[in-house]
């Protein structure tokens, strides 16, 4: 059985429900992008990147594959597919004490996978930015 926080997390996802992600970032969550090289640091730029991901990597391809639950912490690869591109990845996830996600770090792979997340994710927060 996943822990709380992780139950959490999937019924966000399988319920493609955003605005949820208010309560489940803490204030000073953190994002690892797989094409950003800094950090991006804030619940409202993690939200935005969190957003941008759903809409790009969650349509009906999109499951998650294997999961690994330590409680406060979570490792879980996924599978997804754009424009006919198979993508590889892997979501870990940190969470405080009061259930909040802190840290969140997204790894994808092969290259041509990357290449295609980032033209799409770039394509939605330069529109959120306007």
């Amino acid at each position: 059985m996943p822990s709380e926080n992780l139950q959490r997390w999937h019924q966000i996802i399988s319920a493609r429900d955003v605005a949820a992600l208010d309560q489940l970032l803490a204030e000073d969550a953190v994002f690892h992008s797989p094409v950003v090289h800094t950090p991006q640091r804030g619940r409202e730029i993690v939200k935005a990147y969190l957003m941008a991901a759903l809409k790009v990597l969650g349509g009906s391809a999109f499951k998650y594959l294997r999961e690994f639950d330590c409680q406060d912490r979570a490792v879980l690869e996924f599978a997804a597919e754009i424009d006919g591109i198979q993508i590889n990845g892997v979501d870990m996830i940190e969470w405080d004490a009061d259930g909040r996600i802190t840290d969140f770090k997204v790894m994808v792979r092969p290259l041509k996978a990357i290449q295609a997340v980032h033209q799409e994710m770039a394509k939605i927060l330069a529109a959120a930015r306007s």
